[in-house]
């Protein structure tokens, strides 16, 4: 896989996700297989860029390169000195989200929305691409709707534009993340467009990943809540594309001493406060995956905890 100067033999990414994919979750996942991994949502208003948020989205500290910074928005001007910013803080790499289905996104023009007017959407490619000098990728969704499905057309517009890989989402705006995602179109568009593209959507075991890239013949895959609470999904991706085989999930002892090394990365990160409430969110993730545990009782525990300490002393001495 190859974008711009970079390149890796690995193909799996982890997907931007807002409140998700922090610097103590991207390099967690870093140790766990994954290949490329993409910053949280930053958004162009530079009136938030001196906000806490924001400034602990753009954080790459000791990141391996390449940084990937994902940069949202509806007017061009704004999103190329977005990106302008973020190369100057270090990102290698911008991404342009056009996919994103929320509706406090959508409804400022941002995300997925912008799929609906395409000459738009030339306008901010062609700005962002022009303005920096490292390069630009793109996520986009099938289509604002099912009677809608323009990602092809978009698909094409980034290429004429200069973006220089495409990952596409097997769903429609109006689908959010229900229903299934489907492949067709991403297999269709990998056919008609020259520049790198990145299936995702679903794709939640190394069975699924190898089926995904065989149908759409996609140059790499993107992970997203696949990896909510388990980290360890993307060795095992990795070891099934390479030789049909993977381990199974680590046990429980090996599960905790991961946990615990990223409740305390999000302490470390975000400060006590923000690091134990911050953790909770991951935890009910990672409970799901500890089938050993009575997942209720033991995140109802955790949950009522206040303090970093109380936190790791709950993970370290109650299993």
């Amino acid at each position: 896989m190859k974008i711009g100067q970079f390149h890796s033999d690995n193909i799996l990414f982890l997907a931007p996700m807002a409140g998700v994919t922090d610097l103590p979750f991207r390099k967690l996942c870093k140790t766990h297989g994954v290949g490329w991994v993409v910053s949280e949502m930053v958004w162009s208003h530079k009136h938030l860029y001196e906000t806490p948020k924001t400034q602990r989205r753009i954080d790459h500290n000791d990141e391996v390169a390449p940084k990937i910074i994902q940069i949202a928005g509806g007017d061009p001007i704004m999103l190329a000195e977005s990106a302008v910013l973020n190369v100057d803080k270090g990102a290698d790499i911008i991404d342009i989200n056009m996919g994103c289905p929320a509706k406090k996104v959508c409804n400022k023009l941002a995300g997925s929305a912008l799929m609906q007017n395409e000459q738009l959407v030339d306008e901010i490619l062609c700005t962002v691409v022009n303005a920096v000098n490292v390069p630009v990728t793109l996520k986009i969704r099938t289509g604002w709707s099912k009677d809608n499905k323009n990602a092809l057309k978009i698909a094409q517009i980034a290429e004429n534009a200069g973006i220089q890989a495409l990952t596409i989402h097997g769903r429609t705006r109006d689908q959010k993340y229900t229903g299934n995602a489907e492949y067709d179109l991403i297999a269709e568009i990998k056919q008609r467009i020259h520049i790198p593209v990145i299936a995702n959507g679903d794709i939640t075991t190394p069975e699924k990943a190898k089926e995904v890239l065989a149908y759409t013949q996609a140059d790499a895959l993107m992970i997203g809540r696949g990896a909510h609470g388990n980290p360890w999904l993307f060795q095992q991706i990795n070891d099934f594309l390479q030789t049909g085989r993977y381990q199974p999930a680590p046990n429980l002892t090996q599960k905790l001493d991961t946990i615990i090394e990223h409740v305390k990365a999000m302490h470390s990160f975000y400060g006590d406060y923000m690091g134990v409430r911050f953790a909770r969110k991951h935890i009910t993730w990672y409970f799901e995956q500890v089938t050993e545990l009575d997942l209720t009782k033991a995140r109802q525990h955790f949950n009522k905890l206040t303090t970093p300490e109380a936190q790791i002393d709950f993970l370290a001495y109650t299993f």
